[in-house]
């Protein structure tokens, strides 16, 4: 198996640059999100580990919310932001990069603070990491590969039935399939269909992967007793803060509302990125991290492929803190957290999938921040205020300048169903239900 890796370039930009840089963003679209793959500065079509990547300023609009408790308002820098998720190492990714699109990463880096003419890209890069504090992958070990070999696959497999629907309507089901894989066959014989073979997982994460599947579960046992005797304190101080957070539900600006909307909805797949400043405290700060490492776990291990909670629209998500990238940082540092991730359909039925497939985890994971509807025992109420979460939601999402997903047109439904076609046109074991529900895909 080729695990998937996400990457994250952060750097503050010089003001005197901001427009350069934005200007330079643009020429990497045809229109308003609709990517050119192939641009001049990242050539994005060029990279076949690359499922999704996104470059954007990081212009929040919410940094005044901190007002509401009474703290001064932070004035803090534009980020450049330059996110990716992978197949495979990331350094050997960053590296890569850096030689393929060295001219157009040392234009776009140039309007940032720190970069010079001379700067080593990739060192440059792998110190302006921004690290996941929590990642979702939808089905690890799907690369990008195997998604445009079984696209071509179902392509192939559906042309076949269309052209031979008389001769085949009259054969039971498994000769049907008989027939579809000795025509898989031939064509995979003269190299019109590749079907690769999975590559061995690499022996380090595997290590990696094991250490953190029974290091968490281990530190928590150890913590036990410790636990038992903060959680009254904790649980009662929370419910506190709960009831005495102060509101803030202002409505979306309509202007900044319909600039997001002609980033949108030009693929079956649509992006989002959204970011926000934490609620004041220690306990607050605790329980972020205490959430999203135990999102981060499940997503990893728990989880079932292809389903975040009851949600099967997602690629990839994953929540990132500005301005400290390790979390004991976060004490001393800015506090603001953002959230990506790649999604099917429209951030309508995104909402809604959230709200009614996973309000607890959506509450737990967002209602620290400031302006989130008000929550009870930190899984309840919060995003069942519908109106409240939606407005919340709108207000704090970026819109992405540069977005490219390599294989569009493609839903992450589309991808497990065309995996599961692959893995019944191999199988020499199925019953004959198995095989008409497997006909029943194409």
């Amino acid at each position: 198996m080729t695990p998937q890796t996400q990457f994250m370039i952060l750097a503050p930009i010089m003001p005197a640059r901001e427009a350069e840089l934005r200007q330079l963003l643009a020429s990497m679209n045809h229109a308003p999100g609709r990517v050119n793959p192939d641009n001049t500065l990242i050539p994005f079509a060029q990279f076949d580990t690359l499922h999704v990547a996104r470059l954007l300023i990081l212009d929040d609009q919410t940094t005044a919310d901190v007002g509401v408790h009474g703290l001064p308002v932070p004035a803090y820098p534009l980020y450049f932001a330059l996110l990716g998720d992978i197949d495979g190492n990331e350094n050997a990714f960053l590296q890569e990069l850096a030689r393929r699109a060295a001219v157009g990463l040392s234009m776009l880096f140039s309007c940032c603070e720190g970069f010079t003419s001379t700067a080593d890209l990739v060192a440059w890069m792998k110190r302006h990491r921004s690290p996941a504090i929590a990642n979702y992958v939808n089905c690890r070990g799907r690369t990008l590969w195997q998604v445009r070999e079984e696209a071509a696959l179902r392509d192939a497999l559906e042309n076949y039935l269309t052209r031979h629907a008389s001769a085949l309507e009259k054969m039971p089901p498994r000769e049907i399939h008989a027939q579809l894989a000795a025509f898989i066959k031939e064509e995979t014989a003269i190299s019109r269909l590749m079907l690769s073979a999975e590559e061995p997982t690499p022996l380090g994460w595997w290590i990696k992967d094991t250490l953190h599947l029974i290091g968490l579960p281990v530190l928590l046992l150890l913590a036990l007793p410790l636990l038992i005797v903060a959680a009254p304190f904790y649980l009662l101080r929370l419910r506190q803060l709960e009831k005495t957070d102060p509101a803030l539900y202002p409505s979306v600006d309509q202007a900044w509302s319909d600039a997001l909307a002609l980033g949108e909805d030009h693929d079956v797949t649509n992006q989002f990125s959204a970011m926000g400043s934490l609620k004041p405290g220690l306990l607050r700060l605790l329980t972020t991290l205490g959430v999203l490492l135990t999102v981060n776990y499940a997503a990893r291990h728990l989880v079932r492929p292809g389903r975040l909670g009851r949600i099967r629209s997602i690629h990839f998500a994953r929540w990132v803190f500005i301005g400290g990238a390790k979390p004991w940082a976060l004490v001393k540092t800015a506090r603001r957290a953002a959230f990506f991730s790649n999604y099917d359909g429209s951030v309508e039925s995104y909402m809604d999938d959230f709200i009614n497939k996973a309000g607890f985890g959506l509450n737990a994971s967002f209602s620290n921040a400031i302006g989130y509807p008000r929550t009870n025992w930190l899984v309840l109420d919060g995003c069942a205020d519908e109106c409240k979460y939606k407005e919340y939601l709108r207000r704090h999402t970026l819109p992405t300048q540069v977005w490219y997903k390599a294989y569009p047109g493609l839903t992450a439904i589309d991808l497990e169903r065309n995996t599961r076609i692959r893995c019944g046109l191999e199988s020499a074991s199925m019953s004959n239900e198995e095989i008409s529900a497997w006909l029943a895909l194409l």
